[in-house]
């Protein structure tokens, strides 16, 4: 078994109520926590290509909330409190502050700007974007760990990155926001500038580089992981079959895929 795969062995195969590093083992109900709000996220998602356009901003904002408590309760059971005030500080800060960067200044992304359909805002940046930085990204770390010790930053940042040649074209074809100027863009994907998904896998990197600084500690990570996963099969699925964009669905299938894929091929083997 190689190191990356005896860092993220399941909780299963530790017998004793407590971690490897001495934290105790949740209880059952604290355990169904995560799964509970991952399983209402799901929920969310499957209903946004079937809902009236009327409710699409609340029910992003609500979809974005139940992903972020996913990922901040999972962390808070499985890894302590320190470790999610950092992972939170950390993935917030840096949402909230390229984004003030990208309305107010152009970069790294382009210039673009929001509109009144994703609630309260500071500076600018509704509240509920930092809050989409930080949910995503406690599962791609998850997943670049699972998968490499030496280029986490490297894989998280391809895996954060690549969501959002998903989410751009979906939250600009539902008006949350528009870019000054978006050519020129990636082929078949209209009306966002090539310098924003640039941006994103710079800043991917360089969060995950942050993340990365975290401690390392055994946990049940088949939550956060189940929920990328979905996110790239139902990201795939619903461009190709729902939105009309099927080059869009091309798009994520490759690059989620470079990292989707051997996860659930690790999760498959350790089933067995």
């Amino acid at each position: 078994m190689s190191v990356e795969r005896r860092w993220n062995t399941p909780a299963r195969h530790y017998p004793a109520r407590r971690y490897a590093s001495g934290r105790r083992h949740p209880g059952p109900l604290a355990h169904a926590v995560p799964w509970v709000l991952a399983g209402a996220t799901v929920v969310a998602q499957i209903a946004y290509p079937l809902a009236p356009a009327s409710v699409l901003g609340r029910l992003t904002i609500g979809t974005v909330v139940l992903f972020f408590l996913a990922s901040a309760s999972h962390a808070l059971i499985h890894r302590g409190p320190a470790w999610t005030a950092g992972y939170l500080l950390i993935s917030l800060a840096v949402g909230l502050g390229v984004e003030v960067l990208g309305v107010h200044a152009g970069w790294p992304f382009g210039r673009y700007s929001y509109s009144t359909t994703l609630g309260p805002e500071l500076a600018g940046v509704p509240l509920v974007i930092p809050a989409a930085w930080a949910m995503m990204a406690y599962p791609a770390l998850l997943v670049a760990r699972r998968l490499t010790r030496r280029w986490v930053p490297l894989v998280g940042g391809l895996a954060l990155a690549a969501w959002d040649l998903a989410l751009d074209p979906q939250m600009v074809a539902a008006g949350h926001w528009t870019w000054a100027h978006p050519h020129p863009g990636l082929p078949g994907v209209a009306h966002i500038p090539a310098t924003n998904f640039a941006g994103w896998l710079v800043v991917a990197v360089v969060l995950m580089a942050l993340l990365d600084r975290l401690p390392r500690a055994p946990a049940p990570d088949a939550a956060p992981l189940a929920l990328y996963l979905w996110t790239y099969a139902s990201s795939v699925l619903a461009n190709a079959a729902f939105f009309h964009r099927p080059v869009v669905a091309g798009y994520v299938a490759f690059a989620m895929g470079l990292v989707a894929l051997p996860v659930a091929y690790l999760l498959w083997e350790d089933r067995a």
